[in-house]
């Protein structure tokens, strides 16, 4: 739960952002999260279009931050630069983990703690929820405060191999190799150069999705043993192990496909519309209409996060269901036969959302709390 998260996604899909509302990771699906990235160009002004003839404005491509960021830097600074990058992803898994921890949690169904009776911006009386905070101290208590970071080694160990095969496949394909968008170019062009840019984002989002989300699976594994008390799940060594033994080789990619999913309806989805709305609603007389535009894909990112964030919310329940664990199993969880009867199973319960909001959680009406 990412950014954003590869299951990071936590803003959109979960990250702090979701701490507000709905949709808050990308995770990171979570993490820290999702994440943007603008690489617009501004040509010369003596190529700078006539103001009466407007042209479609530059698009950035949007990558959601689930897993690490891309390995950046090319030539002899490539290793130092992808090192360093794998160092800072490091740094903000680390900070970001009692986040997706409880986030993990929640969306598993786990509250250990009564919800408080208090009232909504209209005065009525509704139930309450513990917020993260309050739910953070209740692990501390007891786990103490090493509590927090249970699965964080695998956590860091997928984001790191994210990042590195990002890097690798820029090597391999080169980002130069796609025409950027331009200010000079028509409708038509502009379009084509976003479709191929976020083609070329899909690929390297997919492929490193795929590679580390075994490491993704024993992460999720771990941290919900903290429901039942469980140490089935103690090293990534023994976890690949017992999953192996267990489940096979199909085990390490539970809940893959939700994830995929939600990748590429998010980088599509994002792209698309920033460059539709960059296009048709921002005109370039406007003064600000270059500032606007900086922030569309990020607007965007938030948005398209909050309707990807039940991709998350599956994946992340397949990954931890009929796994041996008492999260995974009834009363908690019903034995899923596909991520589909998971999907329809929380539609019809109204819980597509659960773990989205880590601030406000209000009772639902279909829960067994209720009002005296």
């Amino acid at each position: 739960m990412g950014a954003l998260d590869p299951e990071v996604a936590p803003w959109a899909r979960g990250g702090a952002a979701g701490m507000a509302g709905a949709g808050a990771g990308a995770g990171a699906r979570g993490g820290a999260a999702a994440g943007v990235e603008a690489r617009a160009r501004d040509p010369p002004p003596a190529h700078r279009a006539h103001p009466r003839h407007p042209r479609p404005a530059a698009q950035p491509s949007a990558r959601r931050m689930d897993g690490g960021s891309g390995g950046l830097g090319s030539g002899d600074n490539a290793p130092t630069t992808e090192a360093l990058f794998v160092a800072l992803g490091a740094g903000v898994t680390a900070l970001s983990h009692p986040l997706l921890y409880v986030k993990l949690l929640i969306q598993v169904g786990h509250e250990p703690m009564p919800p408080t009776l208090g009232t909504n911006v209209l005065g009525r009386k509704v139930l309450y929820l513990p917020s993260f905070f309050t739910y953070a101290k209740y692990i501390v208590q007891v786990d103490g405060k090493i509590g927090l970071f249970r699965g964080l080694s695998p956590r860091l160990m997928s984001n790191a191999l994210s990042t590195v095969t990002r890097g690798s496949m820029k090597k391999v394909f080169p980002p130069d190799e796609i025409e950027q968008v331009s200010n000079k170019d028509d409708m038509k062009t502009s379009l084509k150069k976003v479709v191929k840019e976020t083609s070329y984002e899909m690929m390297m989002q997919c492929v490193s999705r795929m590679l580390a989300h075994p490491l993704h699976v024993i992460s999720m594994r771990c941290m919900v043993q903290f429901v039942g008390r469980e140490a089935k799940y103690s090293g990534v060594l023994s976890s690949i192990g017992k999953i192996f033994k267990e489940e096979g080789l199909l085990g390490f990619f539970v809940g893959l496909i939700p994830h995929l999913l939600g990748d590429v309806v998010f980088l599509w989805g994002c792209n698309l519309l920033a460059h539709f709305i960059n296009a048709y609603l921002v005109d370039d007389s406007f003064s600000q209409a270059l500032a606007i535009r900086s922030y569309t894909k990020f607007v965007m990112g938030i948005a398209v996060s909050m309707l990807t964030y039940p991709f998350l919310l599956v994946g992340d329940l397949m990954a931890v269901n009929n796994c041996g664990l008492q999260a995974g199993l009834p009363p908690y969880s019903p034995v899923f036969k596909s991520w589909i009867h998971c999907w329809k199973y929380l539609s019809v319960q109204g819980q597509l959302f659960r773990g989205s909001s880590l601030l406000f959680r209000r009772v639902s009406s279909g829960s067994c709390f209720a009002l005296e």
